[in-house]
């Protein structure tokens, strides 16, 4: 079983309970058939008697009687005669009917036992039962009550194997029939299973060509509908989609990691090779030095940035979470960014502290930092930078504003892709992952973040974050 297909395993498992049911099926009508067999046998026997019982008349003399084509048969008894009809004789689906006198002396018609049930007393209307060398038989008495006629009975006898042959019949005609129903079931079954299970066998041949040949953009195409499946399908082509985005990233984040290591590497290796194969005076050296330094310095923040993004997209547990009063937090932070002074830049910030938050502080300092020295870096000479905190019903929400040189149309959508830098002339010292990582920690904190710019007049950066016990 562990080696068939789904196909198979259904139609097995189907056969097996249809035949088990049909099983079942067959007992069950073969169980009401004998007793409605035998129920219609006893009800034939009662109705055979009364219809005999009322073909029985007594006349005083024969000259009353109308013999003009009249087969019946005359029998004397008493003062007068008995009329009995000839279908009297006739065994009528197995019954036999008798004339008795009540001291059990047969006058007319045939009885098959007479002599086993010449013991058996009358009893008027009574349906009584007997068995005779292993089968059984239904006795139905009735008295014959007139004026002129006393101490006469009609016994009608009937043998239960009567409905036997009914019953093998019937018995005959589901061994026909069931095991056909079963065969056209069980057919029927097996179409339907691999009209189901279709579906699946593209899922797995889609699944396999993206295996083996690595293409994630191919997808799984099985038509419209709703059922179960196309909603797998679904689920399948929303997966590839996520691991072909995904993959798209990590290529593109590799490439631009890539690139932005190669300049300040090619720069140290330049001033290395160039302080090593020229003599050069104390000044060139400490000059080379220096762009050396500088150049190290850009590369530790740019490795340091991207293992933070690393871990906050692997959603490490290095970043604990606790309750902590968020207002105090921003105060503090925009205090010491305040001396930054950059540009002629002021920096004011409206906040009060008291307000909790459930969250990482090394991280939400990262976050506001990020925000704020992007502020700087665009902001315009001798311009401003507002910092505000407001505590919602339901959420918190931080906001950045300054009016520095804002940010184009063009530039808006792709501000949060790593190592993305809108106005290049004015980048130098950042590393491009700021806003990306201002983004992974918010959303780390279960927060959203958006952005409105107007190009030349400035940006307004708002973080939303949830209340604790919200989240």
């Amino acid at each position: 079983m562990k080696h068939l297909s789904i196909r198979w395993k259904i139609t097995l498992w189907f056969s097996a309970a249809l035949i088990v049911v049909v099983s079942m099926t067959y007992g069950i009508v073969l169980a009401v058939s004998e007793q409605v067999i035998q129920k219609t046998i006893r009800d034939n026997l009662i109705e055979t008697v009364e219809h005999n019982y009322d073909e029985i008349e007594f006349y005083t003399d024969i000259n009353d009687v109308d013999l003009k084509n009249d087969v019946d048969h005359f029998v004397r008894y008493g003062d007068g005669f008995l009329e009995v009809d000839d279908d009297f004789l006739d065994q009528v689906n197995g019954v036999y009917t008798a004339l008795y006198q009540e001291d059990s002396t047969l006058i007319y018609g045939e009885n098959p036992v007479a002599r086993d049930t010449a013991e058996l007393s009358f009893q008027n209307s009574v349906l009584q039962k007997q068995r005779i060398n292993g089968t059984l038989y239904y006795i139905f008495d009735r008295e014959l009550s007139d004026q002129e006629i006393s101490g006469l009975w009609l016994r009608g006898v009937v043998a239960e194997t009567q409905g036997s042959a009914q019953l093998q019949n019937i018995s005959k005609l589901s061994l026909i029939v069931l095991p056909l129903v079963v065969l056209l079931a069980v057919v029927g079954g097996f179409v339907i299973a691999s009209r189901a299970l279709r579906p699946i066998r593209q899922i797995e041949q889609a699944a396999n060509r993206i295996s083996h040949g690595g293409d994630l953009k191919q997808r799984i195409d099985i038509g419209k509908g709703g059922d179960e499946l196309h909603r797998l399908a679904n689920r399948f082509n929303e997966m590839f989609e996520r691991l072909d985005a995904s993959f798209e990233a990590e290529r593109q984040f590799t490439s631009d990691a890539s690139h932005e290591l190669r300049t300040p590497m090619s720069v140290i290796l330049a001033q290395c090779e160039y302080s090593l194969e020229e003599d050069c005076t104390k000044e060139e050296y400490r000059e080379a030095m220096r762009v050396i330094h500088r150049q190290s310095k850009r590369m530790s923040r740019l490795i340091n940035d991207m293992l933070t993004f690393t871990r906050l997209e692997n959603r490490a547990n290095r970043y604990p979470m606790e309750t902590l009063d968020f207002g105090a937090l921003v105060l503090d932070t925009c205090e010491d960014l305040a001396l930054i002074e950059e540009h002629g830049i002021k920096l004011e910030c409206q906040a009060q502290k008291g307000i909790l938050l459930c969250g990482n502080r090394q991280l939400l300092i990262r976050m506001l930092t990020n925000l704020v020295s992007n502020a700087y870096r665009y902001g315009k000479d001798h311009g401003h930078i507002w910092v505000s905190l407001e505590e919602h019903p339901d959420a918190l929400v931080l906001a950045v504003r300054d009016d520095g040189i804002g940010i184009s149309s063009e530039d808006l959508p792709q501000i949060f892709r790593r190592f993305y830098q809108a106005d290049s002339s004015r980048s130098s010292g950042g590393t491009g992952l700021g806003l990306s990582m201002v983004e992974g920690i918010v959303e780390l904190h279960g927060g959203q973040i958006s952005v409105d710019s107007v190009y030349q007049k400035g940006s307004t950066f708002t973080v939303t974050l949830p209340k604790p016990g919200r989240e």
